[in-house]
């Protein structure tokens, strides 16, 4: 017998009819019939007596409603003293451009996650988070960041940046050093993404292209590609378009950029919820430390080597990196 069961029954028995009762619970009615005999079979007895005009209680059913809401409150209650969490309280959860796609399952069973609309650039995500506008979000931050915000962080992802070019010329690696790297003025739209791009070219000597077109991402982006006739770094944000067929993707080496998302909190954040869904979704993530070899991150990322926050783990060849382990 499962809870679900039980819920499934309460609301027949409350309803006395299937198709009412389907539409409350949101499901079809032929799926619920399915789960009413299921828990019938469970229960060995006869719980409701249907026909093509009518549905009511057997006896069996009747002494068993009160039950079935007793273990329903009694289940409820638990699960809000565990995570303490009230029914009318949510963790409010920001991002940019990415998100786990089990994100709903992981949190659901710890806290109830209200996805925020606004899907803001990284620098305003990590603000209202420091300010109390949402209490968690998935975003680029750097130790600055942190410090400046009062704000902890933890590496939910690396992301390989690749770079673009017209296809019917080289599709092989490109070094970093003959990467073009778009900087756009607008900067309240793409203020983490210049920071980036800027201290690659520092790094690496690339090329900088300032634009004031928008053209960072999407059809404006690859008509930049097209006029240049070089390779052109690919911001991490999630396509809105397919990769023209003119157009070829290329990895970049010598060395290899790559983008870290972060899952950031305020430092003083001593809420249950808030505090569960952190362990949850850190608990197996990608966690390591970037050593500035075959791989490069900004100066100032949390998880470049040497970094005080950064976790200290073993090295390997290309970045270190290991599944967390559970406690």
């Amino acid at each position: 017998m499962e809870l679900r069961h039980l819920r499934y029954f309460i609301a027949v028995a409350e309803e006395l009819n299937f198709g009412r009762a389907a539409q409350r619970l949101g499901i079809t009615g032929p799926s619920l019939s399915q789960q009413i005999k299921a828990l019938e079979r469970d229960l060995r007895v006869r719980l409701l007596d249907r026909d093509s005009h009518s549905v009511r209680l057997t006896a069996s059913g009747a002494a068993l409603l009160p039950s079935a809401h007793a273990i329903l409150d009694q289940a409820d209650n638990m699960r809000q003293q565990v995570i303490g969490l009230s029914s009318s309280e949510y963790v409010r959860f920001g991002y940019v451009s990415w998100l786990p796609t089990n994100l709903r399952d992981r949190t659901g069973a710890v806290a109830d996650v209200l996805l925020d609309s606004w899907v803001m650039p990284s620098h305003v995500q990590a603000t209202r988070v420091a300010e109390g506008g949402i209490d968690l979000a998935i975003c680029w931050v750097q130790t600055t960041d942190l410090a400046k915000l009062s704000l902890d962080a933890g590496l939910i992802r690396a992301e390989q940046l690749y770079a673009l070019s017209v296809a019917g010329g080289e599709t092989s690696p490109v070094g970093a050093r003959d990467t073009v790297v778009l900087i756009d003025a607008d900067a309240p739209a793409w203020s983490s993404w210049n920071r980036y791009g800027e201290h690659f070219a520092e790094s690496t000597g690339a090329k900088i292209l300032r634009t004031c077109d928008g053209g960072i991402a999407g059809p404006l982006f690859y008509e930049h590609v097209r006029r240049l006739g070089q390779p052109v770094i690919s911001a991490p944000q999630r396509p809105l378009f397919e990769i023209p067929d003119d157009l070829v993707q290329r990895s970049i080496v010598r060395p290899q950029p790559i983008w870290t998302w972060s899952l950031v909190w305020r430092r003083a954040e001593n809420r249950e919820p808030v505090r569960a869904i952190i362990t949850e979704l850190m608990a197996g993530t990608l966690t390591g430390e970037f050593d500035g070899g075959t791989t490069w991150v900004p100066v100032t990322d949390p998880y470049r080597e040497g970094q005080a926050r950064a976790p200290r783990l073993s090295s390997r060849s290309r970045w270190s990196i290991h599944r967390r382990r559970h406690a």
